[in-house]
């Protein structure tokens, strides 16, 4: 039995390098970095100190202010991302015939952490009754998925995924599946975070995951790939896509910006952090993706890594990019956009299917900023410094997440 095609009809990007998804293009095309001194609160006694912050975002832009006060950021930062992705779909909940046919799964690795940080110092300082009344529904990883079911109308499936730095893109993943099935017509699909926090930045920090050789240079610090990175950069956002069936898509009109046509998901089952350096997990999650799609190694395009610029999971995957595609490995377009964006955690699926989205439709290729050592265990072409144009028919985007999840989806030009 075929399976039902499924396109993408529109995106919303709320990111470190600006709050559309134009701008966010435009900025990766240029090789901007988005990372800068933190301003949320005060770094002094923090080693990492820079970040990528979502620079002008108003939350009364895109809800009711008194709802917005009720709400996380990172709820208020998936609200934005699908309004955004409505209105470039031209898609409007009362021009469908069934409410329950439109359904919502926008992802979170770890939820409203500003909200949990501010009420458990309110506590502290002045006793449990001044704990918000809202704090519980601010604060839970599925919040994004249902206020923005209520904001707009969607009353089919819906839900919250958590898969850490996998989440959005098994997000998109899920969708996928539900619209295959038959069980929904549209979905909204993506992930949110919000995660520029004090006690987010020490318990990375004391990890030893983030970049603490840059704070002078900000731009600087992410260099995935590259022989001198020492860790990721928080970033904070969000990514949203509208999905439909393609018969829904041509019944309404709708203009298509690409087809999904492969996903993936596997599990290391190593270590709660690190990768398995062998990449076993990741090799086979970009295997059964390929297979999910109908295609091969040769058809493959261009790869928007997960390339976080840690040590570990830089090398892993390039690994297992070689494992998987062989010779070709050597010429795939590579890169990683988080040298620019920054990790967004569970959004970061969310923008980087927008990248891939984009490379397609514009046939240019944003690039690795940083990239000035080579290493030797990171010897592909991660398109260094400065974007190519490049026919880009297929493109696909990896992400990692701890607990040892792998996410792979696969993205193509639509033809008729």
């Amino acid at each position: 039995m075929d399976k039902k095609r499924i396109v993408v009809t529109g995106m919303g990007a709320i990111t470190p390098l600006g709050n559309d998804v134009s701008t966010f293009w435009d900025n990766l095309l240029a090789g901007k970095s988005g990372i800068r001194k933190v301003t949320a609160f005060d770094t002094e006694h923090y080693q990492s100190k820079i970040g990528g912050e979502v620079p002008d975002f108003n939350p009364g832009d895109w809800m009711d202010p008194k709802d917005a006060k009720r709400n996380d950021r990172y709820t208020q930062f998936a609200v934005g991302a699908t309004r955004m992705a409505m209105a470039d779909a031209k898609l409007d909940v009362k021009d469908l015939d069934d409410p329950v046919r439109f359904g919502c799964i926008i992802g979170s690795g770890i939820g409203g952490l500003d909200t949990i940080e501010k009420q458990t110092f309110r506590l502290f300082k002045s006793g449990p009754r001044r704990v918000s009344p809202f704090m519980i529904p601010m604060l839970i990883s599925n919040m994004a998925s249902g206020v923005v079911a209520i904001e707009v109308g969607a009353m089919g499936p819906n839900y919250g995924i958590v898969s850490a730095c996998a989440t959005s893109s098994h997000a998109i993943g899920d969708c996928l599946r539900i619209l295959r099935a038959g069980e929904a017509d549209v979905m909204l699909a993506g992930g949110s975070e919000a995660t520029i926090t004090q006690v987010c930045y020490a318990g990375f920090c004391n990890m030893k995951a983030m970049s603490t050789l840059s704070n002078d240079e900000p731009e600087r610090a992410s260099r995935p790939f590259d022989a001198k990175r020492d860790g990721f950069i928080m970033g904070e956002g969000a990514g949203v896509l509208v999905l439909e069936t393609l018969e829904h898509a041509k019944a309404r009109g709708a203009n298509i910006l690409c087809e999904v046509i492969g996903h993936a998901a596997t599990c290391d089952a190593y270590h709660i952090t690190s990768p398995d350096p062998s990449g076993r997990g990741l090799q086979a999650c970009i295997r059964n993706a390929l297979k999910d799609s109908g295609l091969g190694t040769d058809d493959v395009d261009y790869i928007n890594a997960h390339g976080t610029s840690t040590l570990y999971n830089d090398k892993t995957e390039t690994a297992a990019i070689k494992a998987v595609f062989g010779e070709k490995a050597a010429t795939l377009n590579i890169s990683s956009t988080k040298s620019m964006t920054g990790h967004l955690l569970g959004a970061a699926g969310g923008i980087e299917a927008i990248a891939c989205i984009q490379t397609i439709r514009t046939g240019k290729i944003a690039p690795t900023i940083n990239y000035e050592n080579p290493d030797p265990d990171c010897d592909l072409n991660y398109v260094p410094n400065q974007a190519i144009e490049a026919p880009v028919k297929v493109a696909m985007s990896n992400n990692l997440g701890f607990g040892g999840h792998n996410a792979t989806i696969i993205f193509k030009a639509f033809e008729n």
